[in-house]
Parts: C-alpha cells; sequence; structure tokens
C-alpha cells in the first residue's frame, strides 16, 4: 500500500473522520495547510498527494519522482498542471457530486432569500422601520411568488437537475439553457433566447472561455427588472461589476452569489463593499461555504478513498 501527504486538511473543516483514506494507504501524514514551497519538500517521498487547493505546477511535479497520484478533494482540477501530471505518468483523480445535496439546498436558499427581499426587509428590522410603522408589516419591497414563475438552469449535470427538481416542488417552470459556446449543437434553447422571460437564472456550469461574463452587461439589458441572478458555480461566470450597476439601477431585482473571482477576497470586491451601503440591495454574498454541511465534507473524503482503491487496482 502507498504513502500519502494530505497537502491542506484544513480545508475540509472541523470534525472529519479520515479514517476510510488512512485504511486505504500505509501511511498518511497531514498537514493543515502548505505552501507551493512546502508541497514539494512534503511531498518528495509521497506516492499519494491528496490535496485541495494547493497549486501543483510543472516545477513542483518535476522534482517528485515518487509521486504517481494526485487526490483533489474537490471536483475542479484548476491547481494541477495536468499536461505535467500526464508528462510525468501522473494519474489526477478527483471527486464529483459530492455536495449535491448542499448545494442544491444553498442555492434554494439563496432563491428563496431574494425573491422574499430578505436582505432589504432584514436591514429594516435592524434599523427600526418595523418598530415604528404605523401599520402591523412592511410591504416597501415587493415579493416574488415563485409558483409559475420562470427560472433558467444553466448547467444540468447532477447539481443542476437537482436544483431543477427542488425549484419544481415551489412551481416553478424549469427550462435548461444549451450549453454556452455549443449553441450550435444542442437542441435546448439558447440563453439569450431565454433571458427576456426569465424570472431566475442559476448557474452550474463551469468556468472556461466560453463562461467567463456570461451573464455580462449587454445580456442584462434583456433582463425583466425583476429577474434574481444566483452563482453557485465559480467567480467569473457573471460580470460582478456589470450585475451590481444593474442592481443598483433597478435593471435586475436580485444577486446572490457563492464564489467571487479570487477566494478570499483579500483585496475586497465591489459586491463585498456594496454589502454595506447606506441603502440596502437585495444582495446576498455567501463565502463559498454552499458545499460545507458535515454530509457532503466526509462524502469527500469516502470518494478520495474509493479512488485511491480504484487506482491501486488499475496499477495491479
Amino acid at each position: 500500500m502507498p504513502n500519502a501527504v494530505m497537502l491542506d486538511a484544513q480545508s475540509l473543516g472541523p470534525n472529519i473522520d479520515l479514517s476510510a483514506i488512512r485504511n486505504a494507504v500505509t501511511h498518511l501524514e497531514i498537514f493543515e495547510q502548505s505552501t507551493p514551497e512546502q508541497a514539494r519538500e512534503r511531498l518528495k517521498n509521497a506516492e499519494i498527494a491528496i490535496v485541495n487547493k494547493v497549486k501543483l505546477d510543472a516545477e513542483t511535479l518535476a522534482q517528485l519522482p515518487s509521486l504517481q497520484l494526485i487526490c483533489v478533494l474537490a471536483t475542479g482540477l484548476n491547481n494541477i498542471d495536468l499536461d505535467a501530471a500526464k508528462a510525468h505518468n501522473i494519474v489526477v483523480k478527483n471527486v464529483t457530486a459530492y455536495g449535491t445535496a448542499s448545494v442544491s439546498q444553498h442555492t434554494l436558499m439563496l432563491i428563496l432569500a431574494l425573491a422574499n427581499r430578505l436582505p432589504r426587509y432584514q436591514a429594516d428590522v435592524a434599523d427600526g422601520k418595523w418598530q415604528r410603522s404605523d401599520f402591523f408589516c412592511l410591504q416597501e419591497h415587493p415579493t416574488l411568488q415563485l409558483a409559475g414563475k420562470q427560472l433558467v438552469m444553466v448547467g444540468q449535470g447532477e447539481l443542476g437537475s437537482e436544483v431543477a427538481r427542488l425549484a419544481e416542488a415551489f412551481g416553478m417552470q424549469v427550462t435548461f439553457a444549451a450549453r454556452p459556446g455549443n449553441e450550435a449543437n444542442d437542441r435546448r434553447p439558447a440563453l439569450d433566447e431565454l433571458l427576456p422571460d426569465a424570472d431566475v437564472i442559476s448557474l452550474h456550469c463551469p468556468l472556461n472561455e466560453a463562461t467567463k461574463h456570461l451573464i455580462n452587461k449587454e445580456r442584462l439589458t434583456n433582463a425583466k427588472p425583476s429577474l434574481l441572478i444566483i452563482n453557485c458555480a465559480r467567480g467569473g461566470i457573471i460580470d460582478e461589476e456589470a450585475a451590481l450597476d444593474a442592481l443598483r439601477s433597478g435593471q435586475i431585482g436580485g444577486l446572490a452569489v457563492d464564489v467571487l473571482p479570487v477566494e478570499p477576497p483579500t483585496e475586497g470586491h465591489p459586491l463585498l463593499e456594496a454589502l454595506a451601503e447606506a441603502e440596502p440591495l437585495n444582495l446576498i454574498v455567501t463565502p463559498h461555504n454552499a458545499w460545507i454541511t458535515p454530509e457532503a465534507r466526509q462524502n469527500i473524503v469516502a470518494l478520495t478513498a474509493d479512488n485511491i482503491l480504484a487506482w491501486q487496482r488499475e496499477s495491479s
């Protein structure tokens, strides 16, 4: 059985049982965090690297002759130089569908919160407007009943399909858009065709050349003023500054993101600054935590152990 090194165990969060991975290897060395430079030293005798966000570039992989397998504790592989891994005969395996229930739940939470103008009403209550009201309720921010409304989904994988199923339980009419960049060969309608009638757009697609700034200033001019936009996929699929301008001007009705182009946003971001504006917007930013239920995080461990065992079978 191989020796394995986990480079950024902290990314899995607290109270996660690693027994499944321990049982699949001879020895598991665990580091809470690692820089790329530390990764080279820590992996020098490892046959398996277990990593979430630490970058393993061509220079690093060239210095690791013992390395045979990289297990990514996530779906995205953008932190691994896949060409270099292939050149060095290093197998790369990721995990998919580990957080379908968790992320779809979070997505529906964002849709419901925006539809009911939760950010604005919470701000009103905190400001004392309800307490000072002459009437028993506040009605300044018209809400959106989801039943009968049009939900446009970009991404029809397992996650997108589950979000659609849950939305249909609220009576929403769901349509999947054609894959961006492949509209000519896709039987589904293009996003541009669906956008004018959309009440909610939910993004569940990868970030690539075809999807970068998929929701941009030009497309937003064709949106309903009540449109709600949800991004639980990757930062940059929305042109966030254009969407923020549209929200401020009343061109769209709400914006919720769980992702930003740079994470963590140590240099700030316009959406974060907008959360502190004196006049509250129908805006929600969550810290890339749609996936973090204990069940989803534990599932990552189980699927990673499965990947290790499958690789051992394939290599024997």
